[in-house]
């Protein structure tokens, strides 16, 4: 990750920006606290289907995106697609409650870096996402 992309200091604060993409109101407030609990990550938008979280996406610039699969309007897959092309510094994550391994094949061909489970525990999400910045 570019120094440029960092969006405060260490030492706790937020240096890795991430948006939360998911339907359920719940799951979104869920991963969102999980997230912002977690040391340098920061939550700065929520999105509650696929073309919410294209236009928050260009507007915000995240480090990295949580994204679901299913969603209204537009899927997570087709985000996906239309965030890495829009957004090419931005890291999607995939996190389904699908065991649908074509889907998900179909989100990595779209510019995924990463597929969790909703199952997976709290530190997973936040390793992956931490990882995902790295890697930007």
């Amino acid at each position: 990750m570019t120094p440029d992309r960092h969006h405060r200091g260490t030492q706790g604060r937020c240096v890795v920006s991430v948006l939360v993409a998911d339907d359920h109101p719940r799951v979104r407030a869920g991963v969102g606290d999980i997230l912002a609990a977690a040391g340098g990550l920061c939550v700065v938008g929520a999105a509650c289907d696929g073309e919410e979280a294209f236009a928050l996406a260009t507007a915000l610039e995240p480090d990295v995106i949580v994204m679901d699969l299913s969603m209204p309007v537009v899927d997570g897959v087709e985000a996906t697609r239309r965030i890495t092309r829009a957004c090419p510094r931005t890291r999607v994550i995939v996190l389904t409650a699908l065991h649908d391994l074509d889907r998900i094949a179909q989100a990595r061909a779209a510019g995924a870096v990463d597929c969790l489970y909703k199952d997976q525990p709290p530190e997973t999400i936040v390793a992956a996402v931490r990882s995902a910045a790295e890697a930007a």
